[in-house]
């Protein structure tokens, strides 16, 4: 989708459907509104008062226009109540709006921007509205796209809010395709994203973007001593690849932010092989990776002025002779022993070597992504992601990320009972420490590999899959977690 700016009163506009966006506070005030009225004798004051639209959250009504105007349809849609509304209620909007039957058919759409100039708010109006009407149709056979929409309009009459807007356009854009690159990615099916390919996509990435990336491939795995990702690995015919990946966008001598993301292009369980209902949902156990990787083109675009490292390890978990089993020892990058309970446990394995290898880049702090523990549904369900970390300043970075992009996080303690948990008898570590608390336990243990940085941990599970459409949230793959790295990363303060 294209995205225009265009200095006129909307009464000028030359697209027949216009979006204005109203709060319910004093709503017969808005000014659009209140001129559209004006313009028609009334005739929209009383569309609005029989469809008894009144500016709440999920209001939309659609006044048809009389006249020669070119402008043919406003369709008022609601913010709910001015205090408590901000960028966040701006992409709701957008994402209930983006899937009504006449606006997914529209060639063009404008928007009536005069009142909600600022970039944030232009850039969340373009993220709702494209996320909200996310639809996957690459491996249809079929592919009968119903969605005609080819550029988003934004009118404003002040000349003096074109930079504002032109860059909340560019954000909201760019945001948008990386949030977007994210859900493709992590509807792939594992017979099309494996390992090697995932690296591959990064590589060409890389070369697309200008950010350097750098694949570690089985041999090159097995020289940094990574057994902890070797032993996820060997039961499959797939094997392994560790990519890193650098945007260079601060200062040459500053100290990079290095985010690490789980890539488990499909997860049987291993020899502790899951159940087969939902089992086909395990090749989006990649989705830390994809967050990661997408974060990582998002920051190039958007030109953010840090150092970053992302770090991918990539694996298949699958049962086979060479699988490791319950009952195994292997020795980690740092070379800790690792007694193998469960070999479901394998994500923290994979990212046990992750944050180990990320010592190497001196980093200010390292920010850890993945869909890592099913218990994460019994504590926040759907509704928002597990923190856990070593840095109360990085912590407040995070939730004030979470805040300002909608997606919520809470933290959750590591104590010292959980960190006992995870001890073994005949080992340093084991990679289970039983049914109870164990996204906090899988914290606990992959707290054992980071080195002397602050470091922050979000557990995606159940928050990468979305099981009812929510706003701009279609059901399906989220892509959870980029837009708040994206925000945090852009705002980042020092620690």
């Amino acid at each position: 989708m294209k995205y225009r700016a265009e200095n006129m009163p909307f009464e000028n506009c030359r697209i027949p459907i216009m979006l204005r966006f109203c709060y319910s506070d004093n709503f017969a005030a808005d000014p659009v509104y209140k001129k559209l009225d004006s313009m028609t004798e009334g005739f929209a004051g009383r569309v609005v008062k029989s469809e008894g639209f009144e500016g709440k959250t999920k209001q939309a009504t659609t006044i048809h226009i009389p006249g020669k105007l070119k402008l043919e349809k406003l369709i008022l849609v609601g913010l709910g109540e001015k205090g408590k509304s901000d960028p966040e209620a701006f992409r709701v909007a957008a994402g209930w709006v983006s899937r009504l039957d006449g606006i997914k058919g529209a060639r063009e759409i404008a928007v009536a921007a005069d009142g909600f100039e600022k970039r944030e708010i232009i850039s969340a109006m373009i993220e709702g509205f494209v996320l909200g009407g996310y639809e996957n149709l690459q491996y249809k056979s079929e592919r009968r796209d119903e969605r005609k929409n080819e550029s988003l309009v934004f009118h404003y009459k002040d000349i003096k809010h074109q930079m504002e807007i032109e860059q909340g356009i560019e954000n909201g854009g760019i945001i948008s395709e990386g949030v977007v690159l994210a859900r493709n990615l992590s509807s792939d099916p594992s017979n099309f994203l494996t390992p090697e390919s995932f690296a591959g996509k990064a590589v060409e990435y890389g070369k697309k973007y200008k950010f350097s990336v750098q694949v570690l491939d089985e041999k090159k795995i097995a020289r940094e001593k990574m057994g902890a990702l070797q032993a996820v690995a060997q039961g499959s015919d797939n094997p392994p690849r560790f990519v890193i990946l650098r945007h260079n966008g601060g200062r040459k001598d500053a100290p990079p932010i290095v985010l690490v993301g789980k890539g488990i292009t499909f997860d049987s369980g291993g020899i502790s092989i899951k159940p087969g209902l939902d089992m086909h949902e395990m090749k989006q156990d990649m989705t830390g990776g994809a967050v990661v990787l997408t974060t990582m083109i998002t920051a190039a675009r958007l030109n953010i002025k840090q150092n970053l490292v992302g770090l991918i390890p990539l694996a298949e978990n699958m049962p086979s002779g060479r699988a490791v089993k319950p009952g195994d020892i292997i020795k980690s990058r740092k070379g800790i022993t690792i007694e193998i309970i469960n070999t479901d446990a394998e994500g923290r394995l994979i990212l046990a070597d992750a944050l180990d290898y990320a010592d190497k880049f001196k980093p200010q702090a390292v920010i850890d992504i993945a869909t890592l523990t099913g218990a994460t549904k019994y504590i926040l369900g759907y509704a928002g992601a597990p923190i856990m970390g070593n840095n109360e300043n990085l912590i407040d970075a995070i939730y004030d990320a979470a805040e300002a992009t909608g997606e919520r996080v809470w933290e959750l303690p590591i104590w010292d009972r959980h960190r006992e948990d995870m001890k073994s008898n005949i080992a340093d570590l084991k990679n289970s420490g039983g049914p109870f608390a164990g996204t906090i336990k899988a914290a606990a243990f992959l707290e054992n590999f980071i080195g002397d940085w602050p470091w922050g941990h979000i557990d995606i599970a159940y928050m990468d899959l979305e099981v009812e459409t929510q706003s701009y949230i279609p059901k399906g793959p989220t892509g959870f977690g980029m837009r708040l790295f994206v925000d945090l990363l852009s705002n980042w303060k020092k620690l």
